[in-house]
């Protein structure tokens, strides 16, 4: 069995201009980080030209996609009755980026299936982690 979810949606970028641009993301989840899930955009989706991955709480996306949530740099809630928005809150701005509720949602019973929620702590190498750490310390 797989350890990793891939799972490629379209994203609406939310700009000044009065036209939405749309742009293919990928929503990642692996197994052996189980808390967290990510979001990446490829370079043509970018200001800067080059790949860009946001990594947060898979709680925090579960949660925004029914209610708003999220204080930091990673911000969720709900946008009419079949879109969520994401926004990244970075130094250089805000992004901000629409995707289809429906597909949020696929991901993360997906994600579910994999890593039912409440038993992330299950699938964490605390003895690989802990290696890994002391390694980096030396």
């Amino acid at each position: 069995m797989s350890t990793v979810i891939e799972h490629a949606v379209q994203a609406r970028m939310v700009a000044s201009a009065p036209r939405m641009e749309s742009v293919p993301a990928t929503l990642l989840y692996d197994r052996r980080d189980p808390f967290a899930v990510r979001i990446a955009f490829p370079a043509t989706a970018t200001l800067e030209g080059t790949d860009v991955s946001w990594a947060f709480s898979r709680e925090l996306l579960a949660a925004g996609v029914d209610a708003p949530a999220g204080l930091g740099d990673v911000r969720v809630r709900p946008y009419g009755y079949d879109r969520t928005v994401v926004e990244f809150h970075a130094p250089e701005g805000v992004a901000m980026v629409h995707i289809r509720t429906s597909e949020l949602r696929r991901f993360l019973k997906r994600v579910q299936g994999l890593v039912p929620a409440g038993r992330e702590h299950l699938y964490l190498d605390l003895d690989h982690n802990l290696v890994e750490l002391l390694r980096d310390a030396s």
